[in-house]
């Protein structure tokens, strides 16, 4: 009787990679104007977008229509640009930073990031970074014509962001993982960057 060989090809439709590095900075007026230029010093091989606020704010003085923010995507060579954000922050995440298919991480100084000098017209200032992940057939959903559903399985979870980041950028990782209802608040909070797609 021959022995069964056992399969142990990986499957590709479950492999992850990153489909892209969204930078983003908030403010209005002049700390906005600080924000683009910003990004433009950091990637200038790109142009960053205006973000408008949707809903109204009393108390921040936000309106709809008012730009609040501005933000670049990046798809190319994002891989080196995210190594030199993680040196920001010396290559350390917390589990708690993690969600569904993405994460997200301040940078509180851009003087932070490695090769990067201090800009008199920029001033001090901050950015966020979002990272998001992605399996093969992902772009079902999102095609325009005859678009499909994504089943659940092909989510990532935030174990296996954990062990790609571990085994491809040497990330280190403390604390918890995020519990799930927090995680469910932030997808709604970047929903915009995350459905960002046409950049």
């Amino acid at each position: 009787m021959k022995a069964k060989i056992k399969n142990t090809e990986e499957n590709v439709m479950r492999k992850i990679s990153i489909e892209k590095v969204v930078l983003s900075v908030g403010g209005t007026a002049e700390n906005l104007e600080k924000g683009v230029r910003l990004l433009k010093y950091l990637v200038k091989e790109r142009k960053p977008a205006k973000k408008k606020a949707r809903k109204r704010i009393p108390s921040l003085g936000v309106r709809p229509g008012l730009e609040v923010g501005t933000v670049l995507t990046i798809r190319k060579n994002k891989e080196e640009l995210l190594k030199r954000m993680l040196n920001a922050i010396d290559n350390k995440l917390k589990r708690k930073q993690i969600s569904n298919n993405n994460f997200s991480f301040g940078i509180k100084e851009y003087i932070e990031i490695p090769g990067v000098e201090y800009q008199r017209d920029i001033g001090i200032t901050g950015l966020d970074v979002t990272v998001v992940f992605k399996r093969a057939g992902r772009r079902v959903r999102l095609k325009k014509i005859k678009s499909g559903r994504i089943p659940e399985k092909q989510t990532i979870k935030p174990k296996e962001i954990i062990k790609f980041m571990e085994d491809n950028f040497g990330t280190k990782f403390t604390g918890k993982i995020r519990d799930e209802n927090i995680k469910n608040v932030l997808k709604e909070k970047h929903q915009d960057i995350l459905r960002e797609d046409k950049e």
